[in-house]
């Protein structure tokens, strides 16, 4: 019998290998993606405290419609970015959480851009 690889035991050993390499502080905190199959989660952190300055997900009440898809991953996005440019946060180090950096991981890296984040 052949037993397939878990994809996401597999996610999570690549992000703890990026973790190791990128960390958030004050000045530059670290922008964390967490997506599932139905949403996708957005938080800007700063890990020498340990604290998430900022957040947004498709479970917030401001959006409507479905989150589990591109369209979606953009408003998340421009939605973090405009929240983390109110708190003063202009540049970040951002976490792809292990997840290759295409479609809805994309989507929400460039909605974050044209709300005005900086990486």
């Amino acid at each position: 019998m052949v037993n397939k690889a878990s994809s996401n035991k597999a996610r999570l050993r690549r992000h703890r290998r990026v973790r190791g390499k990128i960390s958030g502080t004050p000045a530059c905190p670290r922008l964390n993606v967490f997506r599932s199959a139905k949403h996708i989660y957005a938080q800007v952190i700063d890990d020498i405290n340990g604290v998430t300055l900022v957040s947004a997900s498709t479970m917030d009440k401001e959006f409507e419609g479905f989150g589990g898809n591109k369209e979606a991953a953009h408003k998340v996005g421009e939605l973090v970015g405009k929240r983390a440019l109110e708190k003063g946060i202009e540049t970040v180090v951002f976490d792809r959480g292990g997840y290759l950096y295409h479609g809805r991981i994309a989507e929400l890296a460039a909605g974050a851009r044209e709300s005005g984040l900086k990486f």
